[in-house]
C-alpha cells in the first residue's frame, strides 16, 4: 500500500506533522510551489487555516526561475510542495524566499528521501516530510492516484480557498 491515496490526503498527514510545530514560528503562512503543491495544500487547511501565497516556479532554458513572494518580511514561510526527488526546485526556492526577508524558512513536503533532505536542511530552517525513503524514488510510487493539476487548475482552487 501506497503512503498517500492522493496529494490532499498527503497534504492533511503533512498538516498533522506541521500543526505541531507551528506554535513556534512567528506569523506563519503557506506558501505552495505551483502548480502541486496547491492541492497538497488544501489537505494541510483541512487542519490548519494559516494564510496562503503560492510560488511561480517556472523551468526555463537558464534553469527553474522563481518569482519573488511580497509581503513576506518577518515571518514563517512554509513551502510547499508535492515531494522531493532531486530537490531542484526546493533549492531553487531557498534563496528567493530569503531575499523576501522571512524570520524563519521551512520545507514542508510529503515524501523526501534521506539523501536530499541532508542537502536541503543546510538551505532551510526546517525541513518536515512525512516519509523519508532511504533513496530516491519517482514522486509517483508514493501515492494511489498522482492527481497533478495544471497552473490554470492550482490558480483557479487557490481563489477559492477561504481566507
Amino acid at each position: 500500500m501506497k503512503e498517500f491515496a492522493h496529494l490532499a490526503d498527503a497534504g492533511r498527514q503533512l498538516g498533522e506533522r506541521i500543526a505541531e510545530r507551528v506554535g513556534h514560528w512567528s506569523d506563519p503562512i503557506l506558501t505552495p510551489v505551483l502548480p502541486n503543491g496547491v492541492p497538497v495544500v488544501e489537505g494541510i487547511r483541512d487542519r490548519l487555516h494559516l494564510p496562503v501565497r503560492a510560488i511561480d516556479v517556472r523551468r526555463a532554458d537558464e534553469g527553474v526561475v522563481v518569482e519573488p513572494v511580497a509581503d513576506l518580511v518577518g515571518r514563517t514561510a512554509i513551502v510547499v510542495d508535492d515531494g522531493v526527488e532531486t530537490g531542484t526546485i526546493a533549492r531553487a526556492v531557498a534563496p528567493i524566499m530569503r531575499e523576501g526577508m522571512v524570520a524563519h524558512l521551512v520545507l514542508a513536503v510529503p515524501v523526501c528521501s534521506r539523501e536530499v533532505l541532508a542537502h536541503l536542511a543546510l538551505v532551510y530552517d526546517e525541513v518536515i516530510a512525512v516519509s523519508t525513503p532511504l533513496g530516491r524514488r519517482s514522486l509517483t510510487w508514493h501515492y494511489e492516484d498522482f492527481d497533478t493539476v495544471d497552473e490554470q487548475e492550482a490558480r483557479r482552487r487557490l481563489a477559492e480557498l477561504p481566507a
